[in-house]
């Protein structure tokens, strides 16, 4: 790729060709860490009471990231239910804690849905992130023993 001049001498092209080879590596590379890392959010809510977030749709699988704080160790609380945006029937709870903390639920439901919330003494952030399948098969489910 590099002609050899007269006055470009030869220990100069082994140290370009090295320099080309580590460029065309670092685009190769942040093309793979582009693909592997697909988290796409699609909504973030946040609040400090009881509310009903407004609706998103999501294609399976996605995953729901939460985090929850708050000035008080008792007395404090949040549940928090996925409701189908269509026919307004709960899905079920997705997230009851009593404490503050953060982590992440796996979902492999496709619809459109929101989030209904009741929450006592704590803030939250509830962030819907849609994965791709590779990404969703990383994530292993906590166990109790």
């Amino acid at each position: 790729m590099f002609d050899k001049s007269p006055d470009t001498p030869d220990k100069e092209l082994p140290r370009m060709n090295k320099l080309l080879q580590c460029l065309v590596f670092c685009i190769a590379l942040c093309g793979y860490v582009a693909d592997v890392d697909s988290k796409i959010l699609v909504r973030e809510f946040s609040g400090s009471g009881s509310a009903n977030t407004a609706e998103f749709e999501v294609r399976d699988p996605w995953l729901m990231d939460w985090r929850v704080t708050g000035a008080f160790i008792q007395q404090t609380g949040i549940e928090v239910m996925l409701v189908n945006a269509k026919t307004g029937v709960s899905e079920g709870t997705v997230l009851k804690v009593k404490w503050a903390g953060n982590g992440v639920r796996l979902f492999d439901q496709k619809g459109r849905f929101y989030f209904r919330v009741n929450s006592t003494m704590v803030n939250w952030t509830l962030k819907v992130e849609q994965l791709s399948r590779e990404e969703a098969d990383l994530y292993k489910p906590k166990r109790n023993n």
